[in-house]
């Protein structure tokens, strides 16, 4: 059972050298304020495994994509659900935690995504487009993405890559949730500079939108981000679920937003602490 003060173990690479962002300073920033309800200590993904016995919960922050060292980070998720340890966001996600085969599956079942095929035989369930995005199903960072021209449009036959026509939008917006309440959005006016963000008052219709996501993938504990874009006709489209590290990008918030998320992101830690651990569903 957890201690009077549950330990956590906090994991990061704070030398993660993320594009335009400075990934580390979030982590210190929240990791100052945990640490007035939690005995934390931080550590680099690469030693999580060997770390996280001695702790009552693991928390899995800005650790760069687990792409750099998918063997590790494999063992650790393995080591993890054999032990029952509670890891937080709980390895049951179903979106970016698990890949991006999600995108093609929700595709297919009509959700308000980017069209999305994974196969060049399947172009045709696609709107015609002139050029199209081909990346990686296991991608991040928009590591390995091609932006080509419909008639160079080429790719693998197994099934490993993700095609999408090239939507033109008029800006990028992310709503982000600690469990399944809405905390605050953040969006990009600009579509050439993405991670110049600002504050953006969500409607109604937004939300709906956003909660869908949030609801399919069924994490009863967890930070989770839903990124989207809003198409010239105004209707918001998918870009992608993260659900396993997901930047926060609290720089961008006033003061008063900043310290709503932690007070969110606390009680949501606690009473995961002190529950039971989320059961792995088989897909």
């Amino acid at each position: 059972m957890p201690t009077v003060r549950p330990r956590v173990l906090y994991v990061t690479d704070l030398a993660y050298p993320a594009r335009g962002r400075r990934y580390c300073d979030e982590d210190i920033f929240l990791t100052s304020r945990l640490r007035e309800h939690f005995d934390l200590a931080l550590c680099h993904p690469l030693d999580a495994a060997a770390l996280m016995d001695a702790h009552d919960a693991v928390v899995v922050r800005n650790s760069g994509p687990v792409l750099g060292y998918q063997k590790e980070y494999d063992a650790f998720r393995a080591r993890a659900l054999d032990s029952g340890m509670r890891v937080y966001n709980p390895l049951t996600g179903k979106a970016d935690m698990a890949g991006k085969q999600y995108l093609v599956d929700l595709s297919a079942a009509g959700f308000p995504v980017i069209p999305t095929v994974d196969r060049l035989e399947d172009l045709h369930l696609l709107p015609t487009a002139e050029r199209y995005v081909v990346k990686p199903k296991l991608g991040a960072d928009s590591l390995g993405l091609r932006i080509l021209p419909a008639g160079r449009l080429t790719g693998p036959a197994d099934g490993s890559v993700l095609i999408q026509p090239c939507v033109d939008f008029a800006h990028e917006v992310s709503f982000y949730f600690v469990d399944d309440d809405f905390q605050y959005a953040l969006y990009a006016p600009d579509p050439e500079r993405r991670w110049e963000l600002k504050p953006y008052a969500a409607t109604a219709a937004d939300l709906e939108f956003a909660r869908r996501f949030i609801d399919w993938n069924g994490l009863g504990h967890g930070i989770q981000r839903v990124d989207a874009c809003r198409a010239l006709d105004g209707e918001l489209l998918l870009v992608e679920l993260e659900d396993l590290n997901p930047y926060l990008s609290l720089d961008a918030l006033p003061e008063e937003a900043r310290v709503s998320f932690v007070t969110a992101l606390t009680a949501s830690l606690s009473r995961f602490v002190h529950g039971a651990p989320e059961a792995l569903v088989p897909a």
